[in-house]
């Protein structure tokens, strides 16, 4: 009987946690739980990303000729320009949300409200800016031309730059009928994309121009994309050409393999929701601050737990931004 007593006094000395282990609230734990089990979500989805790419690595988009768009500069090639400025305004939020923290310890409330209100001005910033690379992920730039195998087929000028298929395409008057509800006409003649010109009016201006090339999606013994001569070019296209693709979606993809933009639209989707269900919690904790909700209670422990959560979707994005974007 000594010996059960000594060995659970022994046993409560060592753990000592009590209901507050780690001298954490429930709350705090609670937000410790949904992060970790979040970071295991994460983490999945880019370690599928990675698998994915390492299957299909001849094939894969290289990030710097994709991500090249800066908002107002239209035609201006920057790689990557845009998506660090979008990194370094969600890092900066990280550290306003820390001084946040810190002034709430301090029970410095004018410094909690402008803390969390720059805190809330670079989620914004930054949920738009996706928002925005999105569309113009979506809307594409170039166009392409997608083989019978489902290849992709991109257009370069002899000095190997990109030429869009607007620059060369012929436009071919054909008769249309408009297929109505009210016509009673299926769609099944539609074709498979809806796009700005045919392929039978892009082959038309390609074989009209000498100086266009053809690049395909494959990658050569130095990493880049193959590029084919013109007699190759006008092989390929003419035999194995089938559609125009413009932009990429969930099917089709103008940069290359679908899968780079099946995970784009997953990734930085999911990622995205979280950074903006964070700067609505903010919100709704910036408004508590300025009536004086946590000075009543004497405590602001809410905004740290926030903080907790937007430093993990702010670690989170470093890592997509490193695995999707530089890698």
């Amino acid at each position: 009987m000594d010996a059960t007593v000594a060995q659970t006094g022994t046993e409560g000395k060592s753990w000592g946690g009590g209901n507050r282990p780690l001298n954490a609230s429930y709350g705090k734990l609670m937000m410790w739980f949904f992060i970790v089990s979040d970071a295991l979500t994460f983490s999945g989805f880019i370690a599928s990303y990675g698998f994915s790419r390492f299957k299909f690595i001849d094939a894969w988009p290289v990030a710097d000729q994709v991500f090249t768009h800066i908002p107002f500069l239209h035609g201006v090639t920057a790689p990557m320009y845009y998506v660090a400025f979008m990194t370094f305004i969600l890092i900066f939020s990280s550290v306003t949300m820390v001084l946040a923290v810190d002034a709430g310890s301090k029970m410095q409330k004018n410094k909690v409200i402008w803390y969390l209100f720059f805190t809330i001005i670079g989620g914004a910033i930054f949920v738009g800016s996706q928002a925005w690379e999105w569309a113009t992920f979506i809307k594409g730039d170039y166009g392409a031309v997608e083989t019978k195998g489902g290849k992709i087929l991109q257009f370069l000028d002899t000095e190997g730059k990109r030429v869009a298929i607007a620059d060369f395409a012929v436009h071919i008057p054909t008769e249309r009928t408009t297929h109505e509800s009210q016509t009673g006409i299926w769609y099944d003649s539609e074709p498979e994309t809806l796009t700005s010109f045919s392929f039978e009016e892009v082959k038309t201006g390609f074989l009209a121009n000498e100086n266009i090339l053809i690049r395909t999606q494959y990658l050569d013994e130095s990493g880049k994309q193959t590029v084919l001569s013109r007699e190759e070019s006008v092989a390929k296209l003419v035999t194995d050409g089938r559609l125009v693709v413009e932009g990429a979606n969930l099917i089709r993809n103008e940069y290359g393999h679908p899968l780079f933009a099946d995970f784009f639209f997953f990734i930085t989707g999911f990622h995205g929701f979280h950074v903006l269900t964070g700067v609505m919690i903010n919100i709704i904790i910036f408004f508590n601050v300025i009536v004086g909700t946590y000075e009543r209670r004497n405590s602001y422990e809410m905004v740290e737990k926030v903080g907790l959560y937007w430093h993990f979707v702010d670690l989170v994005w470093v890592f997509v931004f490193t695995f999707f974007y530089l890698v």
